[in-house]
């Protein structure tokens, strides 16, 4: 059996982050969210994987080459316009002779959930096997009616009084290649896109064998929103088998599961709470605290008398002496200038809100600091209000308090009014 993973998606609601890479490339415990998956499903006994790229395909196919270091066969499928899931799908028909695994790319996913879908696809000889999971937001989700494990009925995104089961579709699939006659009369959609969910309903109707298989809430992850990283984080670094490669002077502290890579140096004075990922060739310290839950890229700098909390910071990025990063996921080749702070708390203690594609959203997160893009560059003293976004490519100068998002490619500046006066002799 093959897989098919489908990485074609811009992630627009991943902005910043996704200015400058696919959604699926974003990293999370020192990975990039699709080698997560793929490892999954090479440990689930499929080492035969096409992957649906479209936007900025060549940095995924440049990422995993032909697979042969991740331990599979990788090719890739060109999806010429992004028109929805179904169409993703319908790419890769001259590439599947038998029933395949169907997986969204932005997935984190426990390798017993995908050999669960196979196993019972192929002993009950269903036509499709879909995989559920329960959601306490029907409303964001495909959810699925079921009669005992027979689907019956998909709802796409219902309000919660029209929702009949909290058990939404995961975004995993066992299928047959009668899916692609029914790609093929599927019609488009409200959003002006072909739905694989739209092609499995024609085979619900014609009384074909569509099956689910629910599946824990904790095994898997659904990322598409720029908080959603956290939770995807902690999910894999609890998962991790963590070692210590690096240097670890004398006078650091760590403690708990903590993963140091090659070539990194944790200095004298610094003190990790796993769990935590060090990337290779990083620089911690000395003096600063590392808390749970952060991950730092390859040759990330931490200076003196930081404190870094629950936070994802990308590759060649540097935080100043005496700065405070909270919450918040910082982009590739940064630099903070000394003193930056990030606030994550509102004063009131409610939800942190942030903006996605024009919406102010409720993240549901009491903490929640910044999203900055790629080569962000800060002043001494600059500071940050929780939830906001701050483009690729931007200058924040020194003592500017960022209270609202920032577009890409802009020098934001303090302008200072001196008096000077003459003390009397």
């Amino acid at each position: 059996m093959k897989a098919v993973v489908l990485a074609a998606g811009e992630g627009v609601r991943l902005q910043p982050l996704t200015f400058t890479r696919p959604k699926h490339l974003l990293p999370v415990a020192g990975r990039p969210l699709i080698q997560h998956l793929i490892e999954a499903i090479r440990m689930a006994g499929i080492n035969e994987i096409l992957i649906v790229v479209r936007y900025k395909a060549e940095m995924i196919s440049e990422f995993f080459g032909n697979g042969d270091k991740f331990g599979v066969k990788i090719s890739y499928v060109q999806q010429g316009e992004e028109k929805g899931t179904a169409d993703a799908v319908k790419a890769v028909e001259p590439y599947v002779e038998e029933d395949f695994l169907l997986v969204y790319g932005d997935l984190l996913v426990e390798n017993e959930v995908i050999k669960r879908v196979i196993k019972t696809h192929i002993r009950e000889k269903a036509e499709a096997t879909l995989t559920v999971v329960p959601v306490e937001s029907p409303q964001h989700y495909g959810i699925l009616a079921l009669q005992g494990n027979r689907v019956i009925k998909i709802v796409e995104k219902p309000t919660p009084e029209e929702a009949p089961t909290n058990l939404a579709n995961a975004g995993i699939y066992a299928l047959s290649t009668s899916i692609f006659d029914k790609i093929r009369r599927t019609s488009h959609s409200k959003r002006g896109e072909i739905e694989i969910t739209d092609s499995l309903t024609l085979l619900i109707n014609e009384g074909k064998t569509v099956l689910a298989v629910t599946i824990p809430k904790e095994s898997w992850i659904d990322v598409g929103r720029p908080w959603d990283l956290f939770e995807a984080n902690e999910w894999k670094l609890k998962r991790l088998t963590h070692r210590i490669d690096g240097q670890i002077e004398n006078g650091a502290v760590v403690i708990g599961p903590v993963t140091v890579e090659k070539n990194a140096r944790i200095r004298s004075g610094a003190y990790i709470k796993g769990p935590v990922f060090i990337g290779a060739g990083s620089d911690v310290g000395p003096n600063c605290f590392i808390r749970p839950y952060t991950s730092l890229g390859k040759n990330v700098r931490i200076g003196n008398a930081c404190e870094i909390k629950n936070s994802i910071i990308l590759d060649e990025t540097h935080v100043g002496h005496l700065s405070y990063v909270g919450d918040s996921i910082i982009g590739e080749s940064c630099n903070l200038g000394a003193g930056t702070v990030i606030a994550n708390l509102r004063f009131d203690g409610k939800n942190v809100k942030m903006r996605v594609k024009d919406e102010i959203v409720d993240t549901g997160r009491r903490k929640l600091g910044v999203i900055l893009g790629d080569h962000v560059e800060t002043g001494i003293n600059a500071s940050f209000m929780p939830g906001v976004k701050v483009g690729n490519n931007c200058w924040i100068g020194p003592h500017v308090l960022v209270s609202s998002d920032v577009p890409p490619d802009t020098v934001l500046l303090l302008r200072q009014e001196l008096e000077e006066r003459r003390l009397k002799s």
